[in-house]
């Protein structure tokens, strides 16, 4: 799916994308068994030529931060500070782009690594050595705690025990970012998503960013239920609207968790088709939090599972159509470059 590029001179900073290689992983995988490893095997290979390929199709792609993926961890030296290795990683790219070789994009221009923060205090050291490894561009953590009693729900990616935003050794840990300055970005699925508040009301002070607007769920033992489940979800952002200390990404809709038609669709959706199915989840965002505390994201190459980066963008642009001209500088860049510290 092709289409003109809308509002091509509206400046974006996209808040959330990956950078990798699965080429080796997805090789041991001949027949995929759940909708994320088919998504996976659309983009095995994701580098910065990838990367610079989507950002260059028309849209107005100023900076990225990138956020953690498993990718690239060291291969030797101690468990704990085998992450480091990707914020080692992602600042290499970033330096390329700094170099203005490429362009004026500032691609990484921040970086959200990983730290198992259930160490409790043993992560200090593991937080210091990313910020260190980061040349001021590591800007906080995420640790996942996406869990269902339904392993269908997430196939591959259910590896995290119940309730760990909830954990003493996992609070413990999260103590540590607030005075290093760093934020975190958080993933778990809509049924979860009373753990986050009650972590974000334990920790005022430390900034939190809700990942792809909370995930609500349509598969697995949710399929059919997302509409009878969206009060649930809309009252749990409501509430998670009234912490200050709380931002959220509008995207990541275009994973197959929420079981919408279009993803992994022949034809592709096309934007107005995206921007309709994810309207009500993406305006009740906007509504609960304000221009202010929301940004779109890419979640690229994942949401590749459902549409291109320029489509992607134009259904983002379609349901902001409605906003005032400082509200989408908020929705489209400002917010990001505000709670990500950017200088770009």
């Amino acid at each position: 799916m092709q289409e003109p590029i809308l509002e091509p001179q509206l400046p974006i900073i996209d808040p959330h994308h990956h950078l990798w290689d699965r080429t080796p992983v997805l090789a041991q995988i001949p027949e995929p068994s759940h909708a994320f490893e088919r998504m996976l095997q659309l983009s095995p290979r994701y580098l910065l030529d990838e990367l610079l390929a989507d950002m260059r199709i028309g849209h107005n792609v100023l900076a990225t931060v990138y956020l953690e993926c498993g990718s690239m961890y060291r291969s030797g030296g101690p468990a704990t500070f085998k992450p480091v290795g990707e914020t080692e990683f992602v600042n290499g790219i970033a330096a390329m782009c700094a170099s203005g070789l490429y362009g004026p994009v500032r691609a990484c221009a921040g970086i959200v690594g990983h730290v198992d923060l259930s160490q409790g205090d043993g992560c200090a050291a593991v937080l210091d050595a990313h910020i260190a490894a980061g040349g001021g561009r590591f800007r906080g953590i995420r640790h996942s705690a996406s869990y269902d009693l339904d392993s269908a729900v997430l196939g591959p990616l259910a590896r995290t025990p119940s309730g760990l935003y909830r954990s003493e050794a996992f609070r413990e840990g999260f103590k540590h970012l607030a005075p290093r300055g760093l934020s975190f970005d958080a993933w778990l699925l809509e049924p979860q998503l009373d753990d986050l508040i009650d972590l974000a009301r334990a920790f005022p002070d430390t900034a939190i960013i809700l990942d792809h607007v909370g995930t609500p769920l349509g598969i697995g033992a949710y399929q059919g239920q997302r509409q009878p489940r969206f009060e649930a979800w809309h009252q749990s952002i409501l509430t998670l609207a009234s912490l200050a200390n709380v931002s959220v990404k509008l995207g990541g809709l275009a994973m197959p968790f929420a079981g919408f038609d279009s993803f992994m669709a022949n034809p592709p959706a096309s934007s107005a088709t995206l921007a309709a199915d994810w309207k009500p989840y993406i305006e009740s965002g906007i509504e609960a939090f304000g221009p202010d505390r929301c940004m779109f994201e890419s979640n690229f190459p994942v949401d590749r599972g459902t549409c291109s980066y320029d489509v992607l963008w134009n259904a983002f642009k379609r349901l902001a159509a409605g906003y005032s001209a400082d509200e989408k500088t908020a929705l489209f860049s400002g917010t990001a470059r505000r709670v990500y510290r950017l200088e770009v």
